[in-house]
This record gives C-alpha cells, sequence and structure tokens, in this order.
C-alpha cells in the first residue's frame, strides 16, 4: 500500500474545517426529527384512525425511499415546486430531519407502548388530562426506555449526513473532494474523513452511555 499522507498534510485544517457544518446539520436534523417524531408517534397510538394512516403513510414514504432521493427532491426540486431555489443548509437539515422523524416516531411508539398501561388506566381513573397524562407520565418513562435506540438514529445521522456533498454542502465530505482534486490524491483525504467521522461517532457513543448511566441512577 503507497499511502502519501506527507502531500495532502497542509489541507488537513482545511478539511477539519467542515466539522461545525456537519455537526450544525446533524444538530438541526435531529432536533427536528425528535420534535416531528414525538408528534407522529402521538398520532399513531392516537384512537382517531385519519391520523394514523397519516402517520403510517407519512412514515412508509420517507422509510421506504432513500434519504439521498429525498435530499435531492427537496434542493432541487424547490425552483419547480416553490418557485425559490432553497439554499443547501436549509434543504439538508430539512430532509435529514423529515427522514430521521419517520424513524424516531417509531422507536418513541415502541417505547410508549412498553410502559405498562396500568399507569395510563390509573392517570386517566384520577382524572389526569391526556395531554398532561403523556406529558408528565407516559413519555418520560418511555424516553428512558427507547434511549439506546434514539442514540442509535443520532449516530447513523451524523454518517449519513456525507451524503450532503452531493449537493455542494462544503462538510467534511465536500472538503475530502476538493482536497482530493487539488492534489490527485483521492483516497487519502477520504481515508482521514472517514477517522473524523469515526471520532465523531465514538463520542457520541460515550455521551450517549454517560446518560444511560445517569438515568439509571437516578431511577
Amino acid at each position: 500500500m503507497n499511502l502519501d499522507f506527507e502531500r495532502i498534510m497542509p489541507s488537513l485544517p482545511f478539511i477539519l474545517e467542515g466539522i461545525p457544518m456537519t455537526l450544525q446539520v446533524v444538530a438541526a436534523a435531529a432536533l427536528l426529527g425528535f420534535v416531528l417524531g414525538t408528534i407522529l408517534s402521538l398520532l399513531k397510538i392516537s384512537r382517531i384512525k385519519p391520523l394514523n394512516w397519516l402517520a403510517d403513510f407519512y412514515t412508509s414514504i420517507f422509510r421506504g425511499t432513500p434519504l439521498v432521493l429525498q435530499l435531492m427532491l427537496i434542493y432541487f426540486g424547490s425552483p419547480q415546486v416553490f418557485g425559490v431555489q432553497i439554499e443547501a443548509y436549509t434543504a439538508a437539515f430539512l430532509s435529514f430531519g423529515l427522514n430521521s422523524a419517520a424513524y424516531i416516531s417509531e422507536i418513541i411508539r415502541g417505547g410508549i407502548l412498553a410502559v405498562d398501561k396500568g399507569q395510563q388506566e390509573a392517570a386517566l381513573a384520577l382524572g389526569v388530562p391526556y395531554r398532561s397524562m403523556m406529558t408528565n407520565i407516559i413519555l418520560p418513562q418511555a424516553l428512558k426506555n427507547i434511549l439506546p435506540a434514539l442514540m442509535n438514529e443520532f449516530i447513523s445521522l451524523t454518517k449519513e449526513s456525507a451524503v450532503v456533498t452531493v449537493i455542494g454542502l462544503s462538510d467534511i465530505m465536500r472538503r475530502s473532494y476538493i482536497v482530493g482534486g487539488e492534489t490527485y490524491k483521492f483516497f487519502e483525504p477520504i481515508l482521514f474523513a472517514g477517522l473524523i467521522y469515526y471520532v465523531m461517532v465514538m463520542i457520541l457513543t460515550l455521551i450517549g452511555k454517560a446518560i444511560e448511566r445517569r438515568m439509571r441512577r437516578s431511577d
């Protein structure tokens, strides 16, 4: 194997400058995905059938099509649909957030259904409003149960964020391609980008385990 990292060494800071952009996309998408996913999960367990169908249809669309396709439809389709070109960053976090919401909704729904039904019945018998019951009793317990699955989804989101390079967003992957084009050495900068993603994923994994341990101690 003939690796020549010396040639790309001056460009490593340029690749590292893509980390903030990657983190911004992931953070915004994670927030959108969690909020929308929570709403979808509540619609899925609702007794109103049309709401169930709507949430299930949304989930089937975003889980049944490639993420890169969704990204390209939002970015390249915006001028035709809305008459305005959506910025690359906006298209990135929207597509990732909408996609993540479909998966998170299933995770949260499973967590809610795993909570003992007796607690819900007791709360309703005591006259606790449905919204208060879900917010103060059911959802906090569900979140404790699904924390590992949520962290896995956020880790997947971090890794999948590399596809934003197809719309020209200046993230880690895009910058590694630029360095490869300038130095005619593509393997080394892409390998370095892979190392960055690996470190980011390991940090997220450690954070997730720390939060999980803390929540267990608080039980």
